[in-house]
């Protein structure tokens, strides 16, 4: 017996909880449908075929160290956002966050939404550490890439609350991983790291002045146990390691938002202690006047400005999604 499901030239369609059966018989083939909890009683190796190609926005998709959801633009992926959600949420329900999805349609890039354990990420200082959250986020960035032929070197980290603490701290242990990073409500815990062993990443981050769950200097959890870090502070670290101070930055309005930036350029780079010369940056710290919030709109800004340092192509009109 052999499990197929239709799917598209980019992305598959979950079939609301049907599967269509194969029945190989001495006439022929017959086709029959099947409730989907029947997948328990299929051959192990049919059942991994259909998980392989069949998930997407409803059902997740597997690597050795989680899951995660994606939604794919029309046509081929030019890139992808991936989006870590804040505490105890989850990747099925960014994925069904409707202007995220047409924010990504808009620049045509796959939009990506990891699941947290427990619906929380173990950085650096968290209170829990239940995995390699590094090695995790690496292993679902090269399984997009690989099985939905997203380019790898075109992709973006972001994240809120929670979540823009994992990216934080994922820019600090290696830029490389991701092409950009754009956190938003988030920055180091305390201790701060001294520094971060490797080169300066492509950064932009997104915060309220108001907000009173990450406030901008940071606040003490579980009595005193923990300590989100202070934002500025938090830049301090990546400036520090620039050469650069919090005076040097150019001070823009994008958007609604007032933007402070300070751009790297070619420098004799720390990361991996090689001493190469390198590009880093630009660091850029944005604010608003509300509080614990995200908008598509300000990751599709991030996005768009990463792609214009970079020479990305982008679609000059906005494409739907499939």
């Amino acid at each position: 017996m052999v499990l197929v499901q239709w799917v598209g030239p980019w992305r598959a369609t979950a079939l609301a909880g049907m599967v269509c059966t194969v029945l190989a018989t001495g006439s022929g083939l017959g086709v029959a449908w099947a409730d989907a909890p029947s997948l328990a009683a299929a051959p192990s190796a049919a059942a991994q075929a259909l998980a392989e190609v069949a998930c997407g926005e409803v059902l997740a998709c597997r690597t050795d160290r989680g899951s995660y959801y994606i939604h794919l633009p029309e046509g081929a992926p030019r890139g992808a956002i991936l989006f870590l959600h804040g505490h105890r949420g989850s990747g099925l329900n960014e994925i069904g966050n409707q202007a995220m999805l047409a924010m990504a349609d808009r620049l045509g890039v796959a939009f990506v939404a990891p699941d947290g354990l427990d619906g929380t990420w173990s950085f650096p200082g968290a209170p829990q550490a239940q995995r390699d959250e590094f090695a995790f986020l690496a292993g679902v960035a090269e399984d997009v890439a690989r099985r939905f032929s997203v380019p790898r070197e075109r992709m973006m980290l972001s994240g809120f609350s929670s979540g823009g603490f994992m990216t934080w701290y994922t820019a600090c242990h290696d830029s490389s991983l991701f092409a950009g990073f754009a956190p938003v409500a988030g920055a180091f815990w305390m201790p701060l790291p001294e520094a971060c062993a490797t080169s300066i990443p492509d950064l932009r981050h997104v915060h309220g002045t108001t907000d009173p769950v990450v406030p901008m200097a940071g606040r003490a959890l579980g009595g005193g146990r923990w300590r989100q870090g202070d934002v500025n502070d938090s830049f301090d670290v990546w400036l520090r390691q620039a050469g650069l101070s919090r005076e040097g930055a150019e001070e823009t309005q994008e958007g609604g938002l007032a933007c402070r930036t300070w751009r790297i350029g070619s420098r004799t780079g720390t990361g991996q202690g090689n001493g190469q010369r390198s590009e880093g940056g630009p660091l850029q710290l944005c604010l608003h006047d509300g509080g614990h919030s995200v908008r598509a709109e300000w990751l599709e800004q991030a996005y768009r400005g990463l792609a214009v340092r970079q020479g990305w192509p982008l679609p000059q009109t906005p494409l739907s999604g499939r």
